[in-house]
């Protein structure tokens, strides 16, 4: 007696990729009798491993947050190599001692570093950095060396905060804050346009705001 091998796989925009008719087709045709069902099962479950695989968030930032993270970089770089620098010459005046060649070394290659992190660092954020809302969840990626990437159910959002510093007002940025029902801490969305931020901050509390549960 021959009966087909359903496999139901729930499929998400958000996070899933959507497995291909051939191979829903080949699962289908397993035997439920005897021997085969145990060997179907198997099937099933290796597939549902190999083809449920997280697809990146939809939307990028505003491009404006390279200038805005490159700007914030320069100036805490400065500060820092200036105030190095100082030292650099201040102290064997203050010591009465020579200067290591060390100190040399050590100062030139921490002037690259910087550089290199002011040069490098808003690109690869931007690229890393990217945010998606669906009617059931939030996905967001972050980092630039070490990167994060969070899913959270809207049913778990409890508050929905926009903020705006002084820089990012300048270049006309905001920062989403999703506080939920986690301990991992809030969902954060930075570099996002002002008017973009607003809109998903409405859209948060309109589809949160109708949906059922109390975010516990």
């Amino acid at each position: 007696m021959r009966s087909d091998c359903a496999l139901a796989i729930g499929w998400s925009p958000l996070a899933m990729d959507r497995p291909s008719a051939s191979r829903t087709t080949a699962r289908s045709n397993c035997l439920n009798d005897g021997a085969f069902a145990g060997f179907c099962k198997a099937l099933v479950m290796t597939d549902v491993t190999a083809e449920t695989t997280l697809r990146e968030p939809a939307h990028q930032v505003s491009p404006r947050a390279v200038t805005y993270w490159r700007l914030g970089a320069a100036i805490g770089a400065v500060v820092f190599v200036g105030l190095t620098i100082a030292a650099y010459v201040v102290i064997p005046m203050l010591t009465d001692s020579g200067r290591p060649w060390w100190a040399t070394l050590l100062l030139g290659l921490l002037v690259v570093v910087e550089v290199a992190y002011v040069v490098a660092m808003p690109t690869i954020r931007y690229r890393v950095h990217r945010w998606e809302v669906t009617e059931t969840a939030i996905h967001t990626r972050s980092g630039w060396i070490s990167r994060e990437t969070r899913i959270a159910p809207l049913s778990r959002v409890q508050t929905v905060d926009s903020q705006q510093g002084a820089l990012m007002r300048l270049f006309r940025l905001s920062t989403l804050v999703v506080t939920t029902a986690s301990a991992a801490g809030p969902l954060t969305i930075v570099g996002l346009d002002q008017e973009a931020a607003r809109r998903v901050v409405a859209d948060l509390v309109a589809i949160t705001g109708a949906s059922e549960g109390d975010a516990t």
